[in-house]
């Protein structure tokens, strides 16, 4: 993917698998922020009552920065460390996966207890469905009025989408605009040396 996109769920999804008597059921959903980690693993927890565990990971943020692994009660390593590693391995963030798991009396051991995560967590991953989303900026250009036909022209051609339109002793336009697509306006803009660009959170 381009470095201004990223990959995410956009549907909830299910897995179940079953292991020496054991029932992992694997959940996956699309978040927006660790709030909802808490309202989903809680709501599992309702579902599935008499379960013994509820192990998960999460993953956040556009570079996928933000991320965290639970065993909740299970052998360190061997249930939130697997599902993680199938979230990155889908190169997804914003995404959530839970694994409850309903114990069926025979050991597993670690390795055993890794793979069977894992499954529940790439089954649950494949079933969802996913789309590649851009990371947008916001862009003011302000103009003279006489090149209102130029940067419009430029608006058509690269597909902007307009946030708003400002009206005042000179006239300015906010865009919606993917970050690969910043210095390609700058660039067509620039002979015109009244018209002035600004990005969000970039310095003057």
């Amino acid at each position: 993917m381009n470095y201004d996109e990223y990959q995410t769920l956009t549907s909830t999804a299910e897995s179940l698998i079953k292991e020496k008597g054991s029932k992992f059921f694997g959940y996956a959903f699309p978040i927006a922020d660790e709030e909802e980690v808490k309202i989903y693993v809680e709501e599992l927890k309702a579902l599935h009552p008499k379960a013994r565990h509820h192990c998960y990971a999460f993953r956040l943020g556009y570079k996928g920065e933000i991320f965290r692994a639970n065993d909740d009660g299970e052998p360190s390593g061997s249930a939130g460390k697997p599902i993680l590693n199938a979230i990155l391995s889908a190169e997804l963030t914003n995404t959530l996966v839970v694994v409850v798991r309903y114990f069926g009396g025979t050991l597993l051991g670690v390795p055993g207890l890794i793979q069977a995560y894992k499954e529940s967590s790439v089954l649950a991953l494949a079933e969802a469905e996913k789309e590649i989303r851009t990371i947008n900026t916001e862009v003011r250009i302000d103009y003279d009025f006489p090149q209102t036909n130029v940067v419009m022209q430029l608006v058509k051609k690269l597909e902007l989408r307009v946030k708003e339109q400002v009206f005042e002793e000179r006239a300015g336009i906010i865009l919606e605009v993917r970050l690969s697509l910043v210095d390609e306006i700058k660039k067509a803009l620039e002979e015109y040396w009244t018209v002035k660009v600004r990005v969000e959170n970039e310095e003057e």
